[in-house]
């Protein structure tokens, strides 16, 4: 688990595979710029058993917040990384509130950070990057709040609820400062 002030990520656990299943079919609570995609839940399950969602080059983690009793915790979102193209020596975050309710908080901004430093901790990649729909400023926000440059954008790459779509690219480099971190060493 990584553990932070505000949020913790934690594994997928099989206890959890029936919430997050619901929050993956979920449409509605996806916004506008979330992949519609779903898989079925046999298939979400075979992913689980073989993998765990965590594999050398890409993962999910759930973030979580203490409960209102404060001796638990409660799952508000995911974030997960990958291989954006296998000839990069890059990875690529994404992430997701499962309740609008929970936005604004800083939730989604301290797990990129979290994750982050335990990629560039514990990996060998040199970029990570945030691919973001233009229209997106909140991710867009989280992206700036985190250090990370905007390179410019990639002309209908992203294709959701029905058309193309332009996004952003963001990257944040091993060598670039951390904006969250106290040392000036990244």
């Amino acid at each position: 688990m990584l553990t932070g002030e505000l949020v913790t990520l934690a594994p997928v656990r099989h206890a959890d595979l029936p919430a997050f299943y619901e929050a993956q079919v979920d449409l509605g609570s996806r916004g506008a710029y979330f992949p519609l995609t779903v898989v079925s839940e046999p298939v979400l399950a075979a992913r689980f058993a073989a993998t765990g969602f965590w594999e050398r080059d890409e993962g999910t983690l759930l973030i979580r917040v203490r409960a209102d009793d404060d001796r638990d915790t409660r799952v508000i979102g995911h974030i997960e990384f990958f291989i954006p193209v296998d000839y990069w020596d890059a990875y690529e975050l994404s992430y997701r509130l499962y309740d609008p309710a929970e936005a604004g908080r800083g939730y989604v901004t301290e797990a990129v950070q979290l994750l982050v430093d335990h990629l560039f901790g514990t990996k060998k990649k040199h970029r990570i990057q945030l691919v973001i729909v233009p229209e997106n400023g909140a991710s867009r926000r989280i992206a700036e709040k985190c250090g990370f440059t905007y390179e410019g954008v990639a002309r209908g790459a992203f294709f959701n609820a029905g058309t193309n779509h332009d996004v952003a690219v963001y990257s944040l480099l091993r060598t670039d400062a951390r904006p969250w971190r106290t040392s000036e060493r990244p």
